[in-house]
């Protein structure tokens, strides 16, 4: 599929929202952590209050580009002229943490192999490795209520996010937020990671090595305070975008 390159009627600041969550998408497809057509990235329009940026319905993430994403509302309705439609049911949760936190502009679900496993598991994440330590008790989970169809459910959805960067709904998958596309993929990244580590871990069927505590708190506020760092996380998201215009420069159009 594609879509008409171009900034008409956009402002500078939504253009650049725009390449950054295109190119959030196409990350998530180097990266593989997609769902076909399904799950999304939004962000909010600088700007324009209630006003989202979402994946058009239908794409996969490999062929989103930044004309492509179509703007929608807080019910997921379409309010921008464009050939493409969305899945409004699918903004549920979105919806309800962009509107609940300022902080959310951005926002990641996805349902890969390994989000899923560990969302099936009672004690889902845990503290078995330094990646994962740097979720530790910054992890909020969200019991499952079937496909998320129900507006009702956006206020426990909030409740259950609390003030923490990720999210595990149970069986279900993984979320994060973050104020920029930085910082809200690079805790994706590392909580995928996290997880498909935990998996492999789990599926040698040998005793664990568990972490202290002690430790645990210290390694998790070492990372706090280095990725804590914005330079640290846009040196990051630099690295990012300089492989995708090596390997998918089109996430600009």
């Amino acid at each position: 599929m594609s879509a008409q390159s171009g900034k008409t009627n956009i402002s500078d600041a939504e253009w650049q929202t725009r390449v950054e969550l295109a190119a959030c998408y196409r990350l998530a497809a180097h990266f593989r952590f997609t769902d076909l057509i399904y799950t999304h990235i939004t962000a909010r329009v600088p700007g324009e209050d209630g006003r989202f940026l979402i994946n058009p319905y239908g794409f996969r993430w490999e062929e989103i580009t930044a004309s492509s994403l179509v703007k929608i509302d807080v019910d997921g309705n379409k309010v921008s002229d464009g050939p493409h439609g969305v899945n409004p049911a699918g903004f549920t949760i979105h919806s309800a943490i962009h509107q609940a936190s300022h902080d959310a502009a951005w926002i990641m679900h996805t349902h890969s192999r390994a989000g899923v496993a560990v969302s099936t598991l009672e004690k889902g994440l845990l503290p078995l490795n330094q990646i994962a330590l740097q979720f530790y008790n910054k992890v909020s989970y969200h019991d499952y209520e079937g496909i998320a169809l129900d507006l009702g459910e956006r206020e426990r959805l909030v409740k259950s996010l609390g003030n923490n960067p990720a999210l595990v709904l149970r069986n279900h998958g993984l979320l994060t937020t973050g104020s920029t596309a930085g910082h809200m993929f690079n805790n994706m990244f590392y909580l995928e990671r996290a997880c498909e580590i935990q998996v492999a871990t789990l599926s040698m069927g040998l005793p664990l090595q568990p972490v202290p505590d002690a430790v645990a708190r210290k390694v998790a506020q070492q990372y706090e305070n280095s990725m804590g760092e914005e330079d640290d996380v846009a040196l990051e998201w630099a690295a990012h975008l300089r492989l995708l215009d090596e390997v998918h420069p089109s996430y600009k159009d």
